[in-house]
């Protein structure tokens, strides 16, 4: 079976360009906290659009708990 992927959700070389420098981690923090910032707007994309539950997030996408939990703050 076809492993389902949900890149067409992925943010544009074009609309990440636009909005890269205004999207930080938590100031101060290093490390895995904002290791991926193009893949946890992806994924935050992937939920208002679908309706997704957090769970139901993809892999590519991150663990959904700590994406969720980085939503939330």
């Amino acid at each position: 079976m076809e492993k389902k992927t949900y890149r067409r959700f992925y943010i544009s070389d074009a609309e990440w360009e636009v909005i890269e420098a205004r999207i930080t981690g938590q100031p101060g923090q290093y490390g895995s906290i904002a290791k991926d910032n193009r893949k946890f707007i992806s994924a935050v994309i992937l939920i208002l659009k679908t309706g997704f539950s957090w769970s139901d997030l993809p892999p590519d996408y991150g663990k959904c708990n700590t994406v969720h939990q980085r939503f939330i703050c």
